[in-house]
């Protein structure tokens, strides 16, 4: 699989056009050195169908880790990929989302604050037709787990790096994007499928002008990890006046095994007071608790038949939620 995902991290002899790219895709990585990699390969204009290097740019903002992004990576990458490293002292990816999109230049900003999310081939073409559907439109892609279970629930039976490496060189990735289906189920924030309110996503693109007026993600959600700061961002963006949302169906972003503040197994007890400090900080700093925005979504996207189980659980969900309802 290595040798694949290098052959992708190949740098472009094509010089990227000064003209703005349709959209600007912010990458947030600490401490994951190889599922960055892969998920900077997940990127590249060699494994997303449907699009050039002129039509986006890619900036990875890397907080300082004894575990950086391997210095080959960094000087291979594409042309219209940009990497910044900061020495960050606080422990909240928010300062570092807020630098990406001060040095943004696309039309829209696309958010990845987990940079441990490897995307289907599909993923860059649909957020660009999602953005020409409407010029209001805040596009999303649902969220998935490499596994067969949530991590945090498998990480109890054992998952590991190790157990997540044999799924993925069992499918053959990168030469097969959408097998990443094969190997995973709906993340926590995608539970209820595609049909019904999701708390986030971890890859959702906004127009600048309200990136702007929303103030990015907000700096007092400061707790290790973010706490609630990317379902807040998702929350505000997707219920701004005159927003069209729109849920990219078919594609999806893969998180891996990467140790992460809820993902990565550390005692229940750390993460249920962990989870708890979140939802209180979110009510203090918008008085109440966090509801899953309810948007009236454009569905737009095509499946591929590895993603057909997912549609069939979505719509059981929602068919079962129809029933409780009455």
């Amino acid at each position: 699989m290595l040798k694949h995902v290098k052959q992708l991290l190949t740098k472009s002899d094509v010089s990227v056009a000064p003209v703005a790219p349709l959209i600007s895709i912010i990458v947030i990585v600490y401490d994951m050195p190889t599922q960055a990699v892969n998920t900077i390969a997940s990127l590249t204009a060699q494994y997303q169908q449907g699009v050039k290097e002129t039509d986006y740019e890619v900036l990875i903002v890397e907080n300082e880790s004894p575990n950086a992004i391997p210095n080959e990576c960094i000087q291979s990458l594409p042309a219209n990929f940009r990497y910044f490293k900061r020495e960050e002292t606080k422990s909240t990816p928010v300062h570092a989302v807020n630098y990406g999109a001060s040095q943004a230049v696309g039309k829209n900003i696309c958010l990845m604050i987990d940079g441990a999310r490897m995307l289907t081939p599909g993923a860059v073409k649909n957020l660009i037709l999602g953005h020409r559907l409407d010029d209001n439109a805040v596009v999303s892609i649902p969220g998935y787990h490499i596994g067969n279970e949530l991590q945090q629930e498998a990480v109890k039976s054992g998952y590991g790096l190790e157990a997540e490496q044999r799924l993925i060189e069992s499918i053959d990735w990168p030469r097969h994007g959408y097998r990443l289906f094969d190997v995973a189920c709906f993340s926590g924030s995608s539970a209820p499928g595609f049909f019904l309110p999701n708390s986030e996503s971890n890859c959702i693109s906004i127009p600048r002008y309200i990136w702007v007026e929303l103030g990015g993600c907000d700096p007092r959600f400061n707790l290790r990890g973010g706490g609630l700061t990317n379902l807040d961002l998702y929350k505000r963006a997707c219920e701004f006046p005159g927003v069209q949302h729109v849920i990219i169906l078919g594609e999806g972003t893969f998180h891996q095994f990467h140790g992460g503040v809820t993902t990565g197994g550390e005692e229940e007890s750390v993460t249920e007071a962990y989870m708890d400090a979140s939802q209180e900080q979110y009510r203090q700093l918008r008085g109440g608790d966090y509801v899953n925005p309810d948007t009236n979504p454009i569905f737009l996207g095509q499946f591929p038949p590895q993603a057909q189980k997912f549609l069939h659980y979505s719509s059981e969900m929602c068919s079962s939620h129809r029933c409780d309802a009455k």
